[in-house]
Formats: C-alpha cells, structure tokens, sequence
C-alpha cells in the first residue's frame, strides 16, 4: 500500500483553531479535520502547505514552523502527516469547497471527531498550549 504524504495547517489565532469538516463521501467523511493535502512531486512540504492553504482556506501563509509528524495506517489507506503550525498568516480562514468550518477553543479539540491520525495532533497541542 502507497503511502499518501500530506502537508498539514494547525492555523491558530486568539488562542483557538481552525477546522474544516470533511465531505461525507470522501476518506473519513464527516469528520473534522486541520486543513491540507497531499505533497505533489517535485513540490516540498512547505510548498505543498502553502499551496493547500491558499486553494483549500485562501490565506497566505507567511511564516511557520514544524509540529509533529504522524505516520498511520487506516488500513484501506496508509498517510504521513507533516504537520505545521500556521500562526503567522494573511486573510481570513475560509473553508474554499463548501464544506462546514469553525474556530474553536484548545478545550473543545479533545471532543471534536477527528481522523484517528488527527489525535496525536491534539494531544501535541494540549502539551505546547496547556501551560
């Protein structure tokens, strides 16, 4: 089974984080989710987060710096998540592709219904945030 290598946002602002709600018919549907995608050939990660962030919630993203990488496998598909926090960006969230999105508070992340991979990103945020 390939991996899928993708590019991950944790875009904080205020004190809370932007989610988008995934599809119902995509891979994970309906779960919620820290915006990104897949790393293209030939593209770095960096390039492939700014690249997702500007098509999938139109910031620019300015500056950030790495978080956690997560490797896991769904069985029906296996993801290396590079995962970024975004806490330096220009314009306003805005989720591109119809799906449901909101900000939400550091408490509210560990009741929200996340990918499984998407956890050790709470988890990584509860140790920075809860200090």
């Amino acid at each position: 089974m390939k991996q899928v290598h993708v590019a991950v946002g944790v875009i904080v602002s205020d004190g809370e984080f932007f989610l988008t709600r995934r599809h119902p018919d995509v891979h994970q549907g309906g779960k919620w989710e820290f915006p990104g995608g897949k790393v293209e050939v030939g593209e770095t990660v960096a390039q492939a987060l700014y690249r997702e962030l500007k098509e999938e919630v139109a910031i620019e993203v300015l500056t950030c710096r790495p978080l956690i990488e997560i490797a896991h496998d769904y069985g029906d598909k296996s993801v290396l998540l590079a995962v970024y926090l975004v806490d330096n960006f220009q314009g306003e969230p805005s989720a591109q592709e119809g799906q449901q999105q909101g900000w939400f508070a550091l408490s509210e992340l560990a009741t929200i219904n996340f990918p499984e991979a998407n956890k050790a990103i709470v988890e990584k945020l509860m140790t920075i945030y809860q200090n």
